[in-house]
């Protein structure tokens, strides 16, 4: 454990070095007069190489990170978003095995020395993973189907030595996806790594969200048969694929479907439940025989018992409304501006275009073109948009819900689907109708 613990560490503490080279290199050819836009384009796809090959081949928080990055393949510009969209839907996909020792280790702990007897059968070959654990197809004593998930030895080690390297590497990521915010998205893993590594809190929240969509006609949440600190039985969801076999080889009609399912949940999950899932990347999302979207892991889960936030929608609305002067006063009334910040507020109607496009419309149009323009545009520093910096102060309570409102745009992007967003907000945003 320790010799691979020091070798997950090198290979990301290399990263920041590479970078440095190829940025060298970069500005050598610059300077030989190769154009700026190439030089830039050449270093974001060396660099992506190598990024995405170094997560690929680590668990914990780096798997997790390339989970979370996924989401936003859709923003990255498309002569690297090619080459690697096989390799981030792999990351949402992904299975590393677990020695057949170290998961009877785990499950005895568990489950107790004899812990086979509770089972009718037990696949030793993980039918799936998550970020900090794989998943096993058994069958229960009493003959039900179930999914046990199980957590790798030293998965809290392991998080806490990641998310240090990994703070190392954020400017690599603005580098290859332009728009995204690396360091709050690495905090905000941080913050939720303790709640995450406890199955029982994860098991607490998916009974909610197991009772709140029995008998749903669109979407399914496996029922929680025993949970402990490391292992989390469950039903088992009968799904040949999923979100991310959709993004990828989904025909449109079935795209459209997905979509609609995914959006739905996320959006009306607060409302019905009390709870937000905030894990909003295609792994988590089973496409089930049955045409439903069959939902796992609630590992992150924020606690909403009034649902979406009475403020937020109002200003949901106020943008909607083209009202950005009321937008400007709701943010400073909120604390999310500092009071002497000036500006205009056409400038703030385009610093937030991307994130409020969806709930202007009454259908939008979500696409990889679109949400990579947004991105470029946000991305490439100019004179207007250095002068439109805006330091929004977002309070801590509405990071999870900034983090599922942008993991679920990049989602439907990379589905490319029309969807009613707004009527979504219009039903289940409150202050929003």
């Amino acid at each position: 454990m320790r010799k691979s613990s020091l070798g997950r560490t090198a290979r990301l503490a290399a990263l920041p070095a590479a970078y440095a080279g190829r940025t060298a290199l970069g500005v050598g050819k610059r300077i030989g007069g190769k154009p700026a836009e190439a030089v830039l384009s050449e270093v974001q796809r060396r660099t992506a190489d190598q990024l995405f090959t170094v997560l690929g081949e680590l668990k914990g928080g780096a798997m997790k990170l390339g989970q979370a990055l996924s989401i936003f393949e859709s923003a990255l510009p498309e002569e690297i978003a090619g080459p690697y969209r096989e390799v981030l839907t792999k990351l949402q996909d992904a299975a590393p095995p677990m020695t057949i020792r170290m998961l009877d280790e785990v499950l005895s702990e568990e489950l107790g020395a004899g812990w086979r007897e509770e089972f009718a059968s037990f696949d030793d070959r993980p039918a799936a993973a998550a970020s900090l654990g794989q998943v096993h197809k058994a069958v229960w004593a009493d003959g039900t189907p179930v999914a046990v998930k199980v957590q790798y030895p030293g998965a809290a080690k392991a998080l806490a030595s990641d998310l240090r390297t990994l703070s190392r590497v954020a400017r690599l990521i603005g580098l290859i996806a332009p728009g995204v915010d690396i360091k709050p998205l690495l905090e905000e893993i941080a913050d939720r790594a303790v709640e995450e590594l406890d199955y029982e809190l994860e098991a607490s929240a998916q009974r909610v969200f197991a009772a709140e969509f029995e008998g749903d006609a669109s979407v399914t949440v496996p029922a929680v048969v025993h949970a402990s600190k490391r292992v989390l039985i469950t039903t088992w969801l009968d799904s040949p694929h999923s979100l991310a076999h959709v993004i990828k080889d989904g025909t449109p009609e079935e795209r459209q479907r997905v979509g609609e399912q995914y959006a739905r949940f996320l959006i009306s999950g607060p409302a019905r439940t009390g709870l937000l899932h905030a894990d909003p990347h295609p792994g988590n999302f089973r496409v089930m025989t049955d045409g439903r979207l069959g939902v796992v892991d609630f590992g992150a889960a924020a606690r909403l018992p009034d649902g979406l936030p009475a403020p937020l929608g109002g200003l949901l609305r106020l943008a909607a409304d083209d009202d950005w002067d009321g937008v400007a006063d709701e943010m400073r009334a909120q604390g999310w501006l500092l009071p002497h910040t000036r500006f205009e507020s056409s400038a703030l109607r385009d610093y937030l275009r991307p994130l409020l496009a969806p709930a202007r419309e009454r259908t939008f149009a979500f696409s990889r073109d679109w949400l990579r323009g947004e991105a470029t545009r946000v991305a490439i520093p100019t004179p207007e948009n250095l002068s439109r910096a805006f330091k929004i102060n977002l309070p801590p309570e509405y990071m999870l819900i900034h983090r599922v409102w942008m993991g679920g745009i990049g989602v439907l992007c990379q589905l490319e689907v029309e969807i009613g967003f707004r009527g979504l907000l219009e039903e289940h945003a409150p202050g929003f109708a």
